[in-house]
């Protein structure tokens, strides 16, 4: 994994990168696509998945993700996708009432058991949560409790709109306090003209200690591989002023 490490700071010695977001619909998807394409184009083969998943519909008898499913096609090594998604529901709610619905609680150790099987075919696998931070699982565990299983670093993806300061500090605090590491967050603007853009992405690069790795424009039509150019290898230097 040195090799790794070196081309991505924010991993250290982990085998992969946990994706996580402020809120739902803030671009975790746009940013893990980025993310894979860029350690792709320096050589590495990359494995992913999105564990759970909600507003699934059917195809061919079976409930798919658009989400999970671009996943998959960018992944290199071609992976099945029922290790990719794991946990696939119809209803576009939150996953524990998905799961109750259908009375299949979800299990972290399923989920570890897919992770490890991905893991093994790749370099390194990037993991995309659903929801944010804190959005239940099953009864007693959320998405950062699956974080910790995995042991991954997390990255945390603020969509830059309004309320994104306060989502954005309560997320990173919490990241912090979970005995996870946050290795990194990435700006993503969800519009061509949020108003106080760029004071915003100052204010939180000044009040998070994790570094900035990236800060990707409104660009709905763009590829992964267009993105990437966004994503930087190495931390953003915080401004000591």
């Amino acid at each position: 994994m040195s090799a790794v490490s070196e081309t991505m700071a924010c991993l250290g010695d982990a085998g992969g990168l946990f994706v996580t977001g402020t809120d739902t619909g803030v671009g975790k998807t746009v940013v893990s696509l980025a993310l894979m394409a860029l350690l792709q184009a320096k050589g590495y083969s990359v494995a992913a998945m999105k564990p759970v998943a909600s507003g699934c519909t059917r195809h061919s008898g079976r409930l798919v993700n658009d989400d999970a499913r671009r996943l998959q096609v960018q992944a290199d090594p071609a992976l099945p996708y029922d290790d990719v998604n794991p946990y696939a529901f119809e209803p576009a709610i939150a996953p524990h009432l998905a799961a109750a619905e259908v009375a299949r609680p979800i299990a972290l150790e399923v989920i570890a058991g897919a992770y490890t099987r991905l893991s093994d075919r790749a370099a390194l696998t990037v993991v995309e949560g659903v929801g944010g931070w804190l959005v239940p699982l099953n009864g007693d565990q959320t998405v950062a409790d699956l974080a910790l299983r995995l042991r991954l670093p997390v990255l945390l993806v603020v969509g830059i709109r309004l309320g994104c300061l306060n989502h954005a500090l309560l997320s990173a605090r919490s990241i912090d306090g979970h005995g996870t590491r946050l290795a990194g967050w990435v700006a993503n603007h969800m519009a061509p003209d949020t108003e106080r853009a760029a004071e915003n992405v100052g204010t939180l690069q000044a009040r998070i200690e994790a570094p900035l790795l990236g800060e990707l424009p409104w660009c709905p039509d763009a590829s992964p591989r267009q993105m990437a150019a966004y994503l930087s290898c190495e931390p953003a230097k915080r401004d000591s002023a």
